[in-house]
């Protein structure tokens, strides 16, 4: 059969675009993005697009070459798939399977050398080139869903993969075709030429467009008129290719249509009865096919879930959240009642039981029984089923549970991998048989319900270390007042041995304890009448005199600088002097006796701004943004709890202020406090 030059011209093209490809794999090779093996396949598709291009092999004199050619061109695609796939996707192909490729590569291209020095085959070289293309397109093609399936994180091999199993389908079909006629037609081999065309092309785009050198997620997905079209088409194909062989036998051994299509349906129903009678395995599976495709559901699945969805998320109390669990679960499957078991620490115990007379109070059962370990799986125990063939695993069922009657089905309560429990169904009814449907649905059941219960006991956990932390705020807030007044009666017991005599002294003194048992006293009685803080409107002077009066002892003395007096804000006295004294003492703690901590205030935009500044050791950047205002960090160590700023800029911020820290390690600290003004 002779090339047209329409023919010749195309495949003269297909051998460019693959030229093109060849360079661009090469490129990518360089770069260490594509295996060398690869540009190899390509440039061998080029010298055999241009072979067949350049000289017309579809004669008997060239059926040799072509023979050759084909083979090379074959076996270095599947080598090079098959190395990808190992290097990309790091994971090794079945042993089998790599032996299967390798020796049908050796012996094809042995057999294939052999005709074209010897001629040895020359009466079979046409129809050893199309079982070979045969041949090797289905292992083509199963080696690139090799590729295809493993690979997902490189979208180009995606692509690549596409591209190849277009060249190869077509392959499988143009040697069908011409299996069923017994020669080579130029014809579709012009076919072929643009199908080597478009794969190129596509694969060029691809190396243009998707060659990116990081890892990407490679899920390829389609829309749903692709897929329907696609799976038309696909059945359409797998149609035409069992006609064509049909055809084929037709013609190599006479008869007619009507004899292939009865011997082939007699056949193949003699040995699938035959296997289906020789397994229960494959019977039970056949009736459970058949009922999932021929029959209607014995559940409305969306209504069902849509009610189960919407029962659970109903509010409850932490009592009612296992009554409603099991309640929802017995109307769902028409059942009686039933009981429930959770875990708790390594041990499942009874947690309630509805409509049931039953005691499972002493029915406890460790995570490591076989039972529970059935459960982990996911298996579902059907102890009194009305099934012919019971549960083969119903051994590993508890003793105690044949002490509860009418017990219709027990399943797991799972998330993810973790068992949280299992629930008990009973039904009084004599016969309830149990399908394929119910154990599904109990699964799915199972693993919501479960996920309701970790819910509400993670609810739980949450709200009860939630009034863990408040009360251990409040007592750490307590002892870091204590611990100052403490400070103050502290120092009065140590000078009073030697100062005991001076009047000033004692009036002092005096005065200090005053003060110091006013203050325990209205921190009491906040606690203890849990009274809000008394807002008014405050002298800002006022404030500043009592807190500088109550940082006066210690070293360095704040300074106050001169400020309008006139100067009001609003906000509970006792806390706002808190606030201060306690910046105001951290200051005087990070400052040696030399130093300063000077107090200024200024009036801008109807907010007041108090500036405590200092020129002690400072903080570092990174500690005041990640733990100056958090409580229990500080770095007074062992001196301070780390709550006075965090309790300060709380209150600041309840009041509608805020707070500002600009410091240097060595140069000191500046708070700037931002209030609203009266």
């Amino acid at each position: 059969m002779e090339f047209s030059s329409v023919t010749e011209a195309a495949f003269f093209s297909a051998s460019v675009l693959s030229l093109v490809l060849t360079i661009a794999f090469i490129y990518l090779a360089c770069k260490k993005r594509l295996l060398w093996v690869m540009a190899l396949a390509a440039l061998c598709q080029t010298g055999w697009l241009f072979g067949i291009a350049s000289k017309n092999w579809l004669n008997a004199q060239g059926f040799s070459l072509l023979l050759l050619t084909e083979c090379l061109h074959y076996v270095i695609w599947l080598l090079a798939i098959n190395r990808s796939t190992e290097a990309v996707c790091r994971t090794r192909l079945p042993v089998l399977f790599k032996l299967g490729v390798y020796l049908c590569c050796v012996a094809g291209f042995s057999m294939a050398l052999y005709n074209y020095h010897t001629g040895g085959l020359k009466l079979l070289e046409e129809h050893l080139i199309i079982w070979q293309g045969i041949v090797f397109s289905v292992l083509a093609l199963l080696s690139i869903e090799q590729l295809y399936r493993n690979n997902n994180h490189y979208r180009f091999y995606k692509l690549l993969c596409l591209a190849l199993a277009i060249v190869f389908v077509f392959d499988a079909y143009l040697f069908t075709q011409h299996l069923v006629f017994s020669k080579l037609d130029s014809n579709l081999w012009q076919a072929r030429a643009a199908v080597s065309m478009a794969s190129s092309l596509l694969m060029v785009l691809g190396v243009a467009t998707m060659s990116q050198p990081t890892e990407q997620p490679a899920k390829l997905t389609f829309s749903r008129p692709v897929i329907f079209y696609t799976t038309s088409l696909t059945l359409a194909g797998a149609l035409l290719t069992a006609l064509s062989i049909g055809g084929y036998y037709v013609r190599q051994y006479g008869g007619n249509w009507g004899t292939v299509i009865y011997t082939l349906f007699s056949a193949a129903g003699l040995f699938f009865i035959g296997f289906v009678f020789s397994s229960s395995k494959l019977r039970k599976n056949l009736s459970v096919l058949i009922n999932k495709h021929l029959f209607s559901y014995k559940y409305d699945y969306r209504t069902e879930w849509l009610r189960l969805i919407n029962q659970l998320a109903q509010p409850t109390s932490p009592t009612d959240t296992a009554t409603r669990a099991i309640s929802v679960a017995a109307e769902l499957f028409n059942c009686d009642g039933g009981a429930l078991w959770l875990k708790r620490s390594k041990v499942l115990v009874p947690v309630r039981q509805i409509n049931a007379s039953f005691d499972i109070s002493e029915a406890f059962e460790p995570e490591t029984s076989e039972f529970c370990k059935a459960l982990k799986n996911e298996w579902v125990f059907t102890p009194n089923s009305d099934n012919h063939e019971p549960s083969h695993n119903n051994e590993h069922l508890p003793k105690w549970m044949d002490h509860i009657p009418q017990t219709w089905l027990v399943f797991p309560l799972l998330t993810e991998k973790d068992l949280v429990g299992f629930m008990v169904l009973t039904s009084k009814k004599e016969s309830l048989p149990i399908s394929w449907e119910d154990l599904d649905l109990s699964k799915t059941v199972g693993r919501q319900i479960a996920s309701y219960l970790a819910r509400h006991e993670q609810a739980e956990l949450l709200a009860e270390s939630r009034q863990f932390d408040a009360f251990n705020k409040l007592a750490a807030f307590v002892m870091h007042d204590l611990k100052n007044l403490i400070a103050q009666q502290s120092l009065v017991v140590k000078n009073a041995e030697k100062h005991k005599d001076n009047p000033a002294f004692v009036e002092d003194a005096i005065h200090t304890i005053k003060n110091s048992v006013e203050r325990m006293n209205n921190l009491l009685r906040k606690l203890q009448r849990n009274e809000d803080e008394e807002i008014k409107v405050l002298n800002l002077k006022d404030v500043f005199i009592e807190t500088i009066k109550r940082c006066q002892k210690r070293q360095p003395a704040p300074t106050l600088v001169p400020f309008d007096e006139q100067l009001k804000v609003k906000a509970d006295f006792d806390s706002l002097v808190m606030v201060f004294t306690h910046i105001i003492h951290n200051a005087q703690d990070a400052t040696d006796s030399h130093g300063f901590v000077d107090i200024s205030t200024r009036l801008e935009d109807q907010t007041v701004i108090v500036t405590i500044e200092d020129n002690g050791s400072g903080m570092s950047e990174e500690f005041i943004h990640t733990k100056l205002f958090k409580p229990f960090e500080t770095t007074k160590s062992g001196k301070g709890m780390g709550v006075g700023v965090y309790q300060a800029r709380e209150y600041i911020l309840s009041i509608g202020g805020n707070i500002n820290v600009e410091s240097s390690l060595g140069e000191g600290t500046t708070f700037i406090l931002n209030i609203p003004a009266s």
